[in-house]
């Protein structure tokens, strides 16, 4: 009875086994869920010839990295090679390696390196594998000469990380404009760069766009040049670049097909019509009054407007100024604070070009604001070089709002507009008031606008005091 027993409850397991056995044979396949990103760039493991190679003859090099990777769209915008090439050496990717095909004759005794920039980055995150160079030399050596240095561009105080520079040691002027560069390197996020593996000796050195010509041949790309040659040899220097455009680039024009009308065209002879911008709002104490209008205007007489006060009383001080197109003229005026005040503008005050004038008299009313909606605002400067001529620029959006040339290390304004402002300071070399580009030709460089790092927040109804070390 007991062996009947234990049969039975054998056969019973040896079932549940298999019922779960089947169960788990139909299941689905669940894959591990997926633990932490991946955030390691690919690492080089190997490459063939080896890295630093001397005496090299290969014409073929294969990197080997430690996972699969793959190729930016743009390789050859991120491949530097230096001395720079006649063709650029084809970069191809597969699974793990990275093949590098030359496709010139190599010059003897000499240092080359290849700088793959961000193009090359892992398959799975696109992690990239920054600052990857690989060197070999020709010869028995690895030339040791090194140059640092910064890019700024003069008219901003901002970096263009999309600049390279160039070296020349053909010391002509000319070659810059004539020649192909001998070595090339790009700038990192703070407009930083430095040159490695560089043949000693003396080169021009010059800052240009990374495009296909890699020369100065055209006034308005971005450029920069030193005063004189620089000697590089393995202890390093560190030099400073003003970039700007002689020229700025031509405005792109919409051009639109000429449609065949053969109707009579029509004279315009619709009213002239005029806003103001205030829409109910108080003029700032601090700007003058506009008049704008959706045409040009062909003729203007001062004398047909009249600023009074509410009783009519003409005040006097008043002066006009047109903008540039011709469409907004602006009223001057030193305003008092939270006072009412007419402007009356007669018909023929502002005629359009083709003689239309305003359909009628217009009279504006409208009151300024309280200074106690402005703060007062004082900048006390800590390094400041007044032989320099400093011009303080105040910047909303990237508009100049305030341009003060500096003669002491304090600057006082009484009524200031609240907000926040981006402080900049111009080295007006040439006592202007306005920047300057530079000229290669006339060795003359760019005048320098400093960007200060730091924001300017002016609240109203206070006393903004603000030290700025430079």
């Amino acid at each position: 009875m007991r062996k009947l027993i234990s049969l039975t409850s054998l056969l019973i397991v040896l079932m549940g086994v298999a019922m779960l056995s089947g169960s788990y044979g139909c299941a689905n396949i669940i894959p591990p869920t997926g633990g932490p990103r991946d955030s390691l760039p690919p690492v080089l493991v190997s490459a063939l010839p080896k890295d630093s190679a001397l005496n090299f003859t290969a014409k073929k090099i294969v990197i080997t990295f430690n996972e699969y990777i793959q190729l930016d769209n743009n390789m050859n915008d991120n491949l530097i090679v230096s001395p720079y090439p006649v063709s650029v050496p084809i970069v191809e990717g597969k699974l793990r390696t990275v093949s590098v095909l030359l496709r010139d004759s190599l010059k003897p005794n000499t240092t080359y390196s290849i700088n793959f920039g961000k193009g090359i980055k892992d398959v799975n995150e696109g992690n990239i594998a920054k600052n990857l160079v690989y060197v070999f030399s020709t010869g028995d050596h690895l030339d040791k000469g090194t140059l640092s240095g910064n890019v700024m561009i003069a008219e901003t105080g901002k970096k263009d990380t999309t600049l390279l520079v160039v070296l020349h040691n053909n010391l002509d002027d000319t070659s810059i404009r004539k020649n192909s560069p001998i070595y090339i390197t790009r700038l990192d996020s703070g407009g930083n760069f430095r040159f490695r593996f560089i043949a000693p000796g003396t080169y021009n050195a010059f800052v240009l766009p990374n495009d296909y010509s890699k020369k100065y041949d055209d006034s308005t790309k971005m450029f920069a040049f030193l005063n004189a040659p620089v000697t590089i040899d393995s202890n390093l220097q560190t030099v400073k670049f003003l970039a700007y455009r002689q020229a700025k680039p031509a405005e792109k024009k919409q051009f639109s097909t000429p449609v065949n009308n053969k109707k009579k065209p029509v004279k315009d002879t619709a009213a002239l019509k005029m806003t103001t911008g205030l829409s109910n709002s108080p003029q700032d104490l601090l700007q003058p009054f506009v008049f704008s209008f959706t045409k040009k205007i062909g003729a203007f007489d001062s004398t047909k407007i009249v600023l009074s006060d509410t009783n009519f009383v003409p005040v006097k001080g008043v002066s006009f100024s047109p903008d540039s197109a011709l469409t907004n003229y602006s009223l001057h005026y030193t305003w008092k604070e939270n006072t009412a005040y007419k402007i009356v503008v007669q018909r023929k005050a502002f005629k359009d070009t083709l003689g239309n004038e305003l359909a009628k008299i217009d009279t504006v009313s409208f009151k300024t604001r309280r200074e106690s909606e402005y703060g007062s605002l004082r900048l006390f400067f800590d390094g400041l070089d007044l032989s320099r001529n400093p011009v303080l620029l105040l910047l909303q959006s990237e508009k100049i709002i305030i341009s003060a040339p500096l003669t002491s290390k304090e600057w006082y304004r009484e009524i200031f507009k609240p907000g926040e402002y981006q402080i900049k300071l111009l080295y007006d070399t040439n006592k202007n008031g306005v920047w300057d580009a530079g000229n290669y030709d006339k060795k003359l460089q760019p005048e320098q606008v400093d960007a200060i790092p730091r924001k300017l927040i002016i609240k109203a109804n206070i006393d903004n005091d603000v030290q700025i070390n430079l």
